[in-house]
C-alpha cells in the first residue's frame, strides 16, 4: 500500500501572483521607458528647437536599455532620434551665437 503525498508548489508572498500556479496568467512585458523614448524622439523632430525633450528621451532610452531587454529596438531608435536632434539643437545654438557675436559690431551703426 502506498500513500500519496500532495505535491507542493512554491508559495508567492501575500498579494503577489504565483507564476508557477496552474492557470496563472503570464506576466506582462514592460515597455514604458522604450515607448516613451521613441515618442519623445519623434516629438523632438517636430519641436527640434527645444533642449529638454531630447535630453529626457535620451535618459529614458538609456534606462530602457538597462531595464527592458525585450524592447531593445525601440529604445535604440529613441536614443538615435533624440541624440541626432540634440546634436542638431546644440550645433544650431552654437552657430546662432557665433553669428550673433560676429554681427555685434554692426548692431550700433
Amino acid at each position: 500500500m502506498t500513500t500519496a503525498t500532495p505535491t507542493s508548489q512554491p508559495q508567492a508572498p501575500f498579494g503577489e501572483p504565483n507564476p508557477s500556479a496552474p492557470g496563472a496568467a503570464p506576466t506582462a512585458e514592460s515597455r514604458g521607458f522604450s515607448i516613451a523614448s521613441l515618442v519623445l524622439g519623434l516629438v523632438s523632430i517636430v519641436a527640434s528647437s527645444t533642449f529638454f525633450v531630447p535630453v529626457a528621451g535620451l535618459v529614458l532610452g538609456v534606462m530602457a536599455l538597462q531595464r527592458e531587454p525585450q524592447s531593445r529596438t525601440m529604445a535604440i531608435w529613441g536614443i538615435v532620434l533624440n541624440g541626432v536632434m540634440l546634436a542638431g539643437t546644440v550645433l544650431f545654438t552654437i552657430g546662432a551665437l557665433v553669428f550673433g557675436l560676429a554681427m555685434l559690431p554692426f548692431a550700433f551703426l
